[in-house]
């Protein structure tokens, strides 16, 4: 059953006003992050102990070949190992890939395996467990969305020696190679795979430096140190197992909660923290906090469906943009953690064009003008405009999970004054899910992706990507536009990088020509630990959130 959600004009004038001295503030403190980047061991540590995290979000399922959520990253370090990793600058470096050959067409990709890997339940890693892997992936029964997109030109896979895979790809497709340094592309035990996949998504057995011990949803989840690992990415520096013995991930959505437990000691780290908890910790000495900005697509709310009306009409989309105070949205939600975007591609990935970040505007005046220009003159007695007799306005849904419910009752304020009537639609998940995949809806409360590429433009907005019953995909603006398409279909067919930010370029100014949703901030993970305690914290380069195997205990 759906419900409305309704927000008294008071509580939105209390948010309001601490935005305003939160605004304040971070001018005067400016940007938190505390912490220089680490990507390598440094010394080598002491074994043995139990790290205790605190997180406000549990997973919806550990099979992560299927989700791709942003803060999944971490998660897949511990369990899973990838054929490539990214080196500091983004280059591509060896992992369970020693090598590879690229044909010269750019179809064929053969990669030559290490011999010395296993799965926690004994099965050897080779050619037959990355072919069985990949058709997992690719296998519609898998529903694997995000994954499938991402490698949508490969064909085939086979095993031409015990430790050569060649990949067959039916056209050359440039962030291949990149995207396959995801952790949603690690791998399972073939034995798994094809003899009880069922228990895939509570249990996956994977290659990783941690073995998953046990997950009860909303409350923990709990992992243990592999003895026998020994294939750490070369580029990390780190040689033989994990330090930690055991790795115990807590479920604590209750901010006053996590905070006074990570500062009490119970908790050695926090990761994915609640932007509340920075105030307990960012001017503690004993702790070290980082706001990491990833890669892919910033957070988006509301995602306009540009396909029905009233947001098929490009003058009302720029208009509700026009209408948002981003800044005092953001710092409302980040207590001046989060960054501004007014565009569609993060800062930190490769071909970002910061030229068109300021070209979306928080100018009321121009939204009254786009709206007067649109033909809605009207007002009806409640003040919302009004066109031939019909009030303007829509419906914008949203799931009890989502990230942007505490903003969408500001958005819905500041439209207000532009005579919008926002209404917000709160549904279970799974009723949630059909009209996404229906298109059945004017609006959807938010949205991001983090991968490694700025191929994620191609994932969030060429038109092959929007959703239907039959395929699970994430284009949910529903945008189809055959100039933007042309830039990211030979965006995925160019290997000259001078050419490639040209096209990239070309994509991200024509998006905020397009304006399929409001762009609002970074998408970004908190990440904070105490630093006399926990030692040897590095993070991943492609996810660029941490990497526990080089992480010790000092006591």
């Amino acid at each position: 059953m759906q419900s409305v959600i309704k927000v008294a004009s008071g509580a939105v004038a209390a948010a309001l006003l601490f935005s305003c001295s939160s605004r304040d503030r971070e001018k005067s403190t400016g940007y938190y992050d505390n912490e220089t980047s680490i990507y390598q061991e440094k010394e080598k540590g002491k074994s043995g102990g139990t790290l205790n995290i605190v997180t406000p979000r549990d997973l919806t399922t550990i099979d992560l070949q299927r989700t791709a959520g942003p803060r999944n990253g971490w998660y897949g370090r511990l369990l899973f190992d990838s054929l490539v990793y990214l080196n500091e600058a983004g280059e591509i470096t060896p992992w369970l890939a020693k090598s590879w050959a690229i044909s010269p067409d750019g179809k064929t990709y053969t990669f030559y395996l290490r011999d010395d890997v296993s799965f926690s339940d004994g099965t050897k890693f080779d050619a037959e467990a990355v072919r069985v892997n990949f058709a997992r992936i690719r296998d519609p029964k898998t529903k694997a969305a995000v994954t499938t997109s991402y490698i949508e030109p490969y064909l085939e896979g086979k095993a031409i020696d015990k430790y050569v895979f060649q990949a067959t790809l039916s056209r050359p497709h440039t962030p291949f190679l990149k995207l396959l340094s995801l952790s949603i592309f690690g791998f399972y035990s073939p034995k798994q795979i094809l003899e009880a996949p069922e228990t895939i998504a509570e249990k996956p057995i994977g290659t990783g430096p941690f073995v998953l011990e046990k997950w009860t949803p909303q409350e923990s989840v709990s992992f243990v140190r592999r003895p026998d690992y020994n294939w750490a990415p070369s580029y990390v520096k780190h040689e033989g197992p994990a330090y930690l013995d055991r790795v115990l991930v807590k479920i604590v959505p209750e901010i006053i909660v996590s905070s006074s437990s990570l500062l009490s000691g119970q908790f050695q780290m926090s990761v994915d923290a609640q932007a509340q908890l920075v105030n307990s910790v960012r001017n503690n000495k004993d702790f070290t906090f980082t706001s990491r900005v990833l890669k892919g697509n910033p957070l988006q709310a509301p995602v306009f469906n540009t396909s029905v009306a009233p947001f098929n009409d490009l003058i009302v989309r720029k208009a509700f943009v026009s209408a948002l105070d981003r800044e005092a949205l953001v710092i409302t939600k980040g207590f001046g953690t989060l960054r501004l975007k007014s565009d569609f591609l993060s800062e930190k990935t490769e071909y970002y064009d910061p030229t068109h970040g300021h070209d979306l505007k928080y100018d009321v005046n121009e939204a009254n003008r786009l709206l007067d220009q649109a033909g809605w003159t009207g007002h009806d007695s409640e003040g919302y405009r009004t066109k031939n007799g019909k009030r303007l306005g829509a419906e914008v849904l949203t799931s009890s999970a989502a990230t942007s419910n505490d903003l969408l009752p500001l958005i819905q304020s500041d439209v207000k004054k532009i005579g919008f009537d926002l209404k917000i639609i709160q549904l279970p998940a799974l009723e949630y899910s059909a009209r996404r995949s229906e298109g059945t809806y004017q609006a959807l409360g938010s949205t991001s992706l983090h991968t490694s590429t700025a191929d994620a433009l191609y994932i969030f907005f060429h038109s092959s990507q929007v959703p239907t019953k039959e395929r699970i995909s994430v284009n949910t603006s529903r945008l189809s536009d055959p100039e933007l398409d042309g830039y990211l279909d030979a965006a995925r067919q160019t290997v000259d990088p001078a050419q490639l930010r040209v096209l990239y370029s070309n994509a991200q100014r024509r998006l905020v020509e397009l304006v399929p949703a409001a762009p609002l901030y970074e998408n970004t993970v908190f990440v904070a630990y105490n630093n006399k305690t926990l030692k040897g914290v590095t993070y991943d380069t492609t996810h660029d959130l941490p990497y526990l195997l080089t992480a010790w205990l000092s006591k």
